[in-house]
């Protein structure tokens, strides 16, 4: 018995994309993901990711504070408007401004206790954000992860002539 053709058109086959481009897309993809579910962590408390970025860096500066460019080099994502998100953690009370005698020429900003308190109420619902994010991978899949994550970020700090983070 002959075998009868199909009338339907075969489908074309969607030529394989590089390695590296699917690298690219899964990583802005999933990093949009799980910054879109951190968000969901830091909403109830009516701050954004990156100002939660910001406080975390402050707490970690405490008792001395940093100028607020160097906040700016220290975020995770980088933000042209760090001047605006701190007038924004000001006006909640989580972050003061001060200009120090010995360097008028520099704003210093430094973590309220408001602030602290804050950052202490978020620091179970983080770790269980950051736990949730990954549970897909064992551990020693999240090390390598975080080891090829390195690898490339160092490759391309080197490449555009900016500091080792």
């Amino acid at each position: 018995m002959a075998r009868k053709k199909s009338s339907r058109p075969q489908a074309k086959k969607r030529p394989r994309q590089p390695h590296a481009r699917t690298a690219y897309s899964t990583l802005l993809s999933t990093a949009d993901k799980v910054r879109t579910f951190f968000e969901t962590v830091c909403a109830p408390f009516r701050i954004t990711g990156q100002q939660y970025n910001v406080l975390r860096i402050l707490r970690g500066a405490e008792p001395s504070g940093l100028p607020t460019l160097t906040i700016a080099e220290r975020m995770i994502e980088r933000t042209p408007g760090i001047t605006r998100m701190i007038d924004r953690l000001e006006a909640k009370g989580l972050v003061a401004r001060e200009v120090r005698p010995h360097d008028r020429r520099r704003v210093y900003c430094r973590i309220t206790r408001n602030g602290l308190s804050l950052l202490k109420r978020l620091d179970e619902p983080t770790e269980e954000a950051n736990r949730a994010a990954f549970r897909g991978l064992s551990a020693a899949e999240l090390a390598q992860l975080t080891a090829l994550l390195v690898k490339t970020r160092k490759a391309h700090e080197t490449d555009q002539g900016g500091s080792e983070t």
